[in-house]
């Protein structure tokens, strides 16, 4: 597990702004299933959607996403894996392929996984409601932003410590948030993956 606890450059729990946060939200609580729900819902709910908002900057560090208040659901992940690893929570990354229409091209959607002591490994995706996108934490229940419906979508349950280097890429790269929606990952990813 030590793996889905450690900090890192884009995973950065140990960042003061980053570690505040997750001390702030997990006080006076000890269970790590209620500091995960608090965790996830302030994600959800506080941290904007970059494309949603047409937001910038594009951020891709947990502490940038912090301080920002925004991110793809990518960058909102690493946040979300920062707060609950800096409350001594293991958290790791996962991925599903989507459309964004129903029909092709397929992107990579950036969610997470959380180990709770009474479930065992739990997904959940905060990368933020609107209409249509209603993600809950409901453990044991899964209720993820998005459903596999079209031929060709797929979930991968693999669960990485750190995020996919195309993911890193995309985000890094980016010029603001309309190029990253003009390119998210995809294929190259898919190697990665198999």
């Amino acid at each position: 597990m030590k793996k889905y606890l450690a900090s890192s450059e884009f995973i950065d729990w140990k960042t003061p702004n980053v570690l505040n946060k997750a001390k702030e939200l997990a006080k006076g609580i000890s269970s790590d299933e209620e500091i995960a729900h608090k965790c996830f819902i302030f994600v959800r709910d506080e941290i904007k959607h970059s494309l949603d908002f047409k937001l910038n900057p594009v951020t891709c560090k947990a502490s940038d996403v912090l301080k920002y208040a925004t991110g793809y659901c990518y960058a909102k992940s690493h946040l979300l894996a920062a707060l609950l690893r800096a409350n001594d929570i293991p958290a790791g990354l996962c991925y599903q392929r989507l459309t964004i229409t129903d029909v092709p091209p397929f992107c990579l959607h950036g969610l997470n996984p959380v180990y709770l002591k009474k479930y065992g490994w739990y997904r959940m995706d905060a990368r933020g409601n609107k209409e249509g996108v209603s993600a809950q934490f409901c453990p044991p229940l899964e209720k993820l932003a998005f459903p596999i419906i079209t031929f060709g979508e797929t979930d991968f349950y693999e669960i990485y410590a750190e995020p996919l280097s195309t993911v890193i890429e995309s985000l890094i790269k980016g010029k603001d948030y309309q190029d990253v929606a003009d390119n998210l990952p995809d294929w190259k990813v898919i190697k990665e993956l198999v």
